[in-house]
């Protein structure tokens, strides 16, 4: 490729953005096909493919429609248009759905059964199963069902966004041939599996929605049941707020709430064998082309697997539990404080214990010599023991929380724990208008025994929620460097009064200046390579998508700078195109763990220079967030990150896939016949679970 005629701006160099997403999903659902995968975990991977689903159609797609709706003909930076990026993921998502159902049917199903794990069919058990079934329709299943017939009477019910329905198709007995159709919605509150009591050699269960289809005549007595079919549609999850305009951002939010499940439907899937007299009046009562009807040649909600892989006691079949090392105290230290005063700690979870992180908000909350406590919270558990530390602690302290109430699908969560926590007297913000406050900061003042008033913070990479903490890969800085924590300091004054100043370093803070400092530190590294001097980039984050960040990496790439880019999600640079691009290598790693870390290394001509943080590199992270991206000043936790975490990810020959340049994943190391060629295998997640159990952490550290 001539350099003259190089255009970063050039469609060709872009993969679309949802289309990159799909792959993901697709790389998921290779995890549930990989025989090396547990049973119960394949179907749990089954599962989360179908729980994405549901975010992108909820979300991506219904926001592709909109802009369709409105007549938007602006292009992504790979040159489609909204409607031709419907035209083109319309099929694929087709295309993924069928995958998903060939997966469940024809590789899950007979390797569950060959593990004596049966899925049963209601008109199929015997009559000892079936008598056991009906006592439990009649007494937990009838009682909450409210059957509809559809006439100038009863018109349609309002169907919930992702309700699971059952559609019948009826004839009244003594009347004119005319069919009806019944709809009855299944109660939420009900689990879509049901056990079936078996003589204990095979664990057996039944759909919820083929046992309410069994009694269909006990539901329409007088009716003629011609055609059974469950349903479920799927609604625009998007919250349109005006913030200017609001008065009081939680109330509105809330309200919102209540429209998002009457939004406009985006989505209809429905039982494959339902009849056409049954889809037909679905999709034209919705309002929905024929490529938005989804037919499923199986349970409708395949996100409802969950409950078979969680409640099937069988560990044989699943991952081998380990317990994350537990953080020891080095020297004399008697606390967590002391320990900070002489050493940075940083962890690396799941590996690492997330106590640690837990304890620092929790013996804040005890601790008398603590004067106060900054906290943002963007998602957190149900049962939060951070929260109710920090409501403690409000008894006693100044406890200020920056509770972000617009974090997707937690919004309902994170209202009720904003008024709880106003209740106990915390100062609750909710962060700034028109930006959501996705930064993982805690800031604490302390004054200390030497009579010295100190600040100690923590910053991560994840979200303050001990559950997901389990199942994430994420990294924790906990300190009391001054630079760092003054900066904190500053970073929660622009949350809670938008006191805004001119630099947050040594942290870069988005809006104000993240992006451009990443910029710029792609362009220094073009900079050494064009002298000569030792260059490299190595990134690990969950989405590449930014076209600021890809063209700078572009222009590193042909200045020479060697680029490593471990991208778990979406990514929209095109790698390996010679003159642009062949210098840049593209990764992604789905494991048993949710790859969330980011992490970003350069080397600086010699003198590394690493950042964490909460952002990836994806406009709304860039622009329309607030984030936070911090340096790791020690330089024994500097070279721990570089070799002993982004060397190992750079070495997957297990879970790691490689993106080719026309936007397809293969898997590292494979030939043809998908096997490894020198026989081996190397996993990162079951490197790290290894070096996790062989002791307890000290912390990647250095004594200031």
């Amino acid at each position: 490729m001539s350099r003259s005629r190089v255009s970063l701006d050039d469609p060709r160099f872009y993969i679309n953005r949802h289309l990159a997403w799909l792959n993901f999903n697709r790389r998921v659902l290779e995890e549930s096909l990989d025989t090396n995968n547990p049973l119960l975990e394949r179907v749990k991977f089954l599962a989360i493919t179908a729980s994405n689903l549901d975010e992108f159609v909820e979300v991506r797609l219904a926001s592709l429609l909109q802009q369709v709706e409105h007549g938007s003909q602006e292009a992504d930076p790979d040159g489609l248009t909204p409607v031709e990026q419907l035209r083109l993921l319309s099929g694929e998502m087709q295309s993924f759905v069928t995958d998903q159902y060939n997966c469940w049917n024809q590789k899950l199903i007979p390797a569950l059964h060959k593990e004596n794990i049966r899925i049963l069919q209601v008109a199929k058990l015997d009559r000892a199963h079936r008598d056991s079934v009906d006592l439990f329709y009649g007494r937990q299943v009838d009682p909450l069902l409210s059957p509809v017939t559809i006439d100038p009477a009863h018109p349609f019910p309002h169907v919930l966004n992702k309700a699971l329905c059952v559609a019948f198709l009826l004839r009244r007995r003594g009347r004119p041939p005319l069919p009806y159709v019944g709809v009855v919605t299944v109660p939420r509150k009900l689990p879509r599996l049901v056990r079936v009591p078996s003589s204990g050699k095979t664990m057996d269960y039944i759909f919820l929605h083929d046992l309410i289809a069994n009694h269909a005549r006990n539901l329409y007595r007088g009716y003629e049941v011609l055609s059974v079919g469950a349903f479920r549609v799927t609604r625009n999850s998007n919250l349109y707020l005006h913030e200017e305009e609001s008065r009081n951002l939680l109330e509105m939010v809330d309200s919102q709430l209540h429209g998002r499940r009457k939004g406009d439907v985006v989505r209809l899937e429905v039982d494959a064998h339902a009849s056409a007299e049954i889809v037909e009046p679905l999709r034209m009562r919705f309002g929905l082309q024929e490529w938005q009807v989804f037919k499923t040649p199986g349970p409708v909600n395949l996100s409802r697997l969950f409950f078979l892989a969680d409640q099937t006691p069988r560990p044989d079949l699943k991952f081998q539990s380990f317990v994350p090392r537990n953080l020891q105290f080095s020297g004399k230290s008697r606390n967590l404080f002391d320990e900070l005063r002489t050493r940075d700690l940083l962890l690396h979870h799941p590996y690492d214990s997330y106590e640690p992180v837990t304890s620092f908000i929790e013996s804040a909350a005890r601790d008398p010599q603590v004067l106060s406590i900054r906290q943002t919270l963007y998602r957190t558990s149900e049962d939060s023991p951070i929260v109710r530390a920090l409501m403690e602690a409000a008894q006693t302290k100044e406890v200020t929380v920056v509770v972000e109430l617009k974090a997707r699908f937690d919004e309902a969560s994170n209202i009720r724990w904003a008024r709880s926590l106003e209740e106990a007297g915390v100062q609750v913000s909710h962060g700034l208008v028109g930006l959501k406050t996705h930064c993982k900061l805690a800031l604490l003042v302390r004054q200390d025994p030497d009579g010295e008033i100190r600040r100690y913070a923590h910053l991560g990479t994840g979200n303050y929620n001990p559950n997901t903490a389990r199942l994430y890969t994420d990294l924790s800085l906990l300190t009391s460097s001054v630079p760092i924590t003054s900066a904190v300091h500053s970073v929660f004054n622009y949350l809670t009064a938008r006191s805004e100043r001119g630099t947050y370093r040594p942290l870069f803070l988005a809006p104000v200046d993240l992006a451009e400092n990443c910029v710029d530190l792609i362009n220094q590294e073009a900079a050494h390579a064009r002298r000569g001097r030792p260059a490299r980039i190595i990134a690990k984050v969950n989405a590449l998508l930014d076209q600021k960040i890809i063209e700078a990496l572009y222009r590193a790439s042909k200045a020479g700078v060697e680029i490593d880019l471990i991208v778990r999600g979406g990514c929209a640079l095109r790698p390996g195109i010679r003159g642009l691009s062949h210098r840049i290598r593209v990764r992604s790693v789905v494991g048993r763990f949710l790859e969330h870390s980011r992490i970003f290394y350069f080397e600086n001509g010699g003198e590394p220079q690493v950042y964490l943080g909460s952002a990836d590199w994806m406009p709304r992270n860039l622009y329309e967030r607030v984030e936070v991206l911090f340096p790791l000043l020690d330089p024994e936790i500097r070279r721990h990150v570089q070799e002993e975490i982004l060397a190992k990810y750079l070495l997957d020959t297990s879970k790691a896939r490689i993106l080719e340049r026309d936007g397809a994943y293969t898997r590292v190391c494979q030939n043809s016949n998908g096997n490894m060629r020198n026989g081996k295998r190397f996993g990162v997640q079951d490197f790290f679970i290894r070096v996790a159990e062989g002791g307890s952490s000290n912390g990647a550290k250095r004594v200031r």
